[in-house]
């Protein structure tokens, strides 16, 4: 049996989720070119959305997108802007937390965030100096009286020959 890689998207979940994908709409008002349904076909949503995932399971920036695999990166790109700001992933988020509190449940009356952006305020002394600093014996700290550097020819040879 293969392998299947993490950005690969089942067909069981691919059931839940091609319910919510948002359908492409035209804005009511706006003057178009072409009748609707002319043009390109549109991509699959599956592939689009299995670019989605593998760019955000793999890391990678969206111009490394495989092209052989999932075509013009910007084109994933859009449908993933166009797709967030329809709110997808937010209900796509929701509809996923609903399926794990049925499945395991989730204590929603006691949540609890920790985190901090600031300085221990004692934390110097229990850690000691910077990693960079740590070992370098006297390199960082600034020795006054100690004499210029100077070029090894004195300054009124410098017009003679050798």
């Amino acid at each position: 049996m293969a392998k299947v890689q993490s950005w690969e998207v089942s067909d069981e979940f691919w059931k839940r989720v091609e319910m919510m994908i948002p359908k492409p709409k035209r804005l009511e008002g706006k003057v178009y070119k072409r009748k609707q349904g002319a043009g390109r076909t549109p991509k699959d949503s599956r592939l689009i959305f299995e670019g989605i995932v593998y760019v955000l399971r793999t890391g990678i920036q969206w111009k490394a997108l495989p092209k052989e695999r999932f075509g013009s990166a910007s084109s994933i790109h859009q449908y993933f802007m166009n797709w967030q700001k329809d709110g997808f992933f937010v209900k796509l988020w929701q509809a996923g937390l609903a399926e794990f509190d049925e499945m395991e449940g989730i204590a929603w009356e006691w949540q609890s965030i920790d985190g901090s952006t600031v300085k221990a305020p004692l934390g110097q002394e229990a850690v000691g100096n910077n990693p960079t600093d740590r070992g370098k014996k006297g390199e960082q700290k600034a020795y006054f009286g100690r004499r210029a550097w100077r070029p090894a020819i004195n300054r009124r040879d410098r017009g003679e020959s050798a």
